[in-house]
């Protein structure tokens, strides 16, 4: 567990930030054993609430497991949102130990399929995020997400969402960031890259570190271990400050794990400023890039 920072007396009108506990839950889901998925998560949250956790983040589609060999399989291990047994399975959960969970979901509404994370607070289900980018087959299950990028008012700051993939694309924590949002919630199921050196940091560990930095953000990355019909999931979950230095992790690559570490909102919303002159989201030309065109592609 990271160390958490050490409080003092505010001066008189001051607001005082208490640090939050989050917490990353790595995990070994299992295609097609979804109450086990279930009753595993649940006793992560468990532990990770009884460390102090106040914000407890799952992998993506941890109820279900990720590697579907058909659009049938996916729609007989999806659920309706919040009112389908796994949520309201966290969703008591969150009440009994009075913590936040953002957990990945397999979401069923009507005939559509999405690729979903749940937000619940201590008093209740707070919303839906749904995968905005798809992966690979992901594309032959699912839907692309169409609830936009929601935040979430918490006592714990503004939380918003990204999946997976989401990660590749800044314009993602860009608007999350220009959204007010404090802490990124990353429910992930990373997979090997094409020419990734497994000597080297991951390609998605890099991606976050320099959106966190870009942007101000905390991101808190909650990824899945194990092989799953063939196909190896890295692990490696971390938590990123909002000055892009990991808080926490990686974690291991192939074990379940879970990573703490302490946010303070006051010291992350002053990490926005670099210096006395500079503010990322401050100092973007504007007045350039609504006329940036892309035009045809010149090849030689």
């Amino acid at each position: 567990m990271s160390s958490s920072h050490s409080a003092g007396l505010a001066p008189p009108g001051e607001r005082v930030f208490p640090d939050t506990l989050v917490a990353a839950v790595q995990m070994d889901c299992r295609i097609g054993q979804k109450a086990a998925n279930v009753a595993r998560s649940l006793a992560l949250i468990e532990q990770a609430a009884g460390q102090g956790a106040a914000i407890v983040v799952l992998p993506e589609l941890c109820n279900t497991g990720y590697v579907f060999d058909s659009r049938p399989e996916a729609f007989s291990q999806a659920e309706s949102v919040p009112d389908g047994p796994t949520a309201q399975a966290w969703i008591a959960t969150a009440a009994r130990l009075g913590v936040h969970i953002v957990a990945g979901i397999t979401e069923r509404a009507g005939d559509r399929l999405y690729n979903a994370a749940v937000v619940i607070g201590p008093r209740g289900y707070l919303g839906t995020y749904r995968k905005l980018h798809l992966w690979g087959e992901e594309n032959l299950f699912f839907e692309p997400g169409d609830l936009g990028l929601p935040v979430f008012d918490t006592e714990h700051g503004r939380l918003g969402v990204a999946i997976c993939y989401d990660g590749w694309f800044p314009e993602v924590y860009r608007l999350l960031a220009e959204q007010g949002v404090d802490i990124v919630c990353m429910p992930t199921n990373w997979v090997p890259m094409p020419a990734q050196d497994p000597r080297h940091p991951t390609m998605a560990n890099t991606l976050a570190m320099a959106a966190a930095h870009s942007n101000g953000l905390n991101i808190v990355c909650a990824d899945r271990v194990g092989i799953e019909r063939g196909q190896p999931f890295l692990g490696q979950s971390l938590v990123v400050g909002a000055q892009g230095w990991p808080l926490a992790g990686p974690a291991s690559a192939d074990q379940e794990e879970i990573i703490y570490a302490a946010i303070n909102l006051k010291h992350s919303r002053a990490a926005r400023q670099l210096n006395p002159y500079n503010v990322v989201l401050r100092d973007r030309r504007q007045d350039l890039y609504r006329i940036v065109r892309v035009g045809d592609a010149t090849r030689t």
